[in-house]
C-alpha cells in the first residue's frame, strides 16, 4: 500500500490480544528480528529526549518497558512513567525493573490535561485504533511546549533498498517471529502494519494536523525505522 492510504489505524481488539499472547518473547523476538539494532534505536531516541532535561516523561505503548528503561538511564532524575493497555506486557516492565507503571488506553489516557514534559510510544502509535485520535490525546496530557518523540518501522525511501526490505517484511520476519513466539499470525498482522503506517513528510503533516508543531522526521538505518519529533 502505498503512502497516504491509510488513516484510520488498527484493529485495537486483534493488538490487544496478540500482545497478550507474545508479552513472555517480545524482547527476544524484537531484538533477533531487528538483529538487534533496535537497541540503538531507544538510545537515539533517549538521548533526544534527555536534552530537552523534562521533569515529567510519559512513555505510552510501554509494553515490556525497553524505551522507558533506557530514558530512565539518560534521564535518572525525570520521574518516566510508562503506560499500557496490556496487563501482561506491564509484568514484562516490573520484570526489569520499572516501577511507574499503569494500565490505560492511549486513546483515553488517565492524565491531566498539560501535566506530562514529554510523552513518547515507540513502535506503538502504529497498532493504534486511531492515529490522528491518539495523537490529539498525546497533546492534550502535554504541557504547551511540551515534547512528542515517535520511533517506529518506516519504509526505505530507495527503491532496491525498499525491495528488499518489504521481502524482508513479508515473508521472512513473520516466519521468524512464528518459530519464537508460536503467534506468526500476531506477526502477519504486525509487520503489514507496517506498509500501511505514513512515514516521513506525511507521519509530519498528520502531527501538525492533531496539536503539534515543528514535526521533523529521522531515517534511521536507511529508513527501516524514523524518529519522529514535535512540540505542542
Amino acid at each position: 500500500m502505498e503512502q497516504g492510504e491509510a488513516k484510520n489505524g488498527q484493529d485495537a481488539g486483534f493488538v490487544r490480544q496478540a500482545f497478550q499472547k507474545i508479552a513472555p518473547r517480545y524482547v527476544l523476538t524484537n531484538h533477533v528480528l531487528s538483529l538487534g539494532v533496535d537497541v540503538w534505536w531507544r538510545k537515539v531516541t533517549a538521548e533526544r529526549v534527555a536534552q530537552r532535561k523534562p521533569d515529567t516523561i510519559l512513555d505510552l505503548a510501554t509494553g515490556s518497558g525497553d524505551l522507558a528503561a533506557e530514558v530512565q538511564k539518560w534521564c535518572p532524575e525525570a520521574m518516566v512513567i510508562g503506560a499500557d493497555f496490556s496487563q501482561p506486557m506491564l509484568e514484562e516492565a516490573r520484570g526489569r525493573g520499572l516501577k511507574r507503571l499503569m494500565v490505560a488506553d492511549a486513546m483515553n489516557l488517565p492524565v491531566a490535561d498539560a501535566t506530562v514534559d514529554v510523552v513518547t510510544v515507540a513502535f506503538g502509535l502504529r497498532n493504534m485504533a486511531s492515529w490522528p485520535g491518539a495523537l490529539c490525546e498525546m497533546s492534550r496530557v502535554l504541557r504547551p511546549g511540551g515534547s512528542l518523540f515517535v520511533l517506529d518501522f518506516s519504509l526505505p525511501s530507495s527503491a532496491p533498498v525498499r525491495s528488499a526490505h518489504l521481502f524482508y517484511l513479508r515473508h521472512i520476519m513473520p516466519r521468524v517471529a512464528g518459530l519464537i513466539t508460536g503467534e506468526r499470525g500476531a506477526y502477519e498482522y504486525l509487520c503489514s502494519s507496517i506498509e500501511k503506517f505514513p512515514r516521513g513528510e506525511e507521519m509530519c503533516a498528520l502531527m501538525r494536523a492533531n496539536g503539534f508543531k515543528n514535526a521533523t522526521a529521522r531515517p534511521l538505518t536507511f529508513g527501516a525505522a524514523s524518529l519522529y519529533e514535535a512540540e505542542k
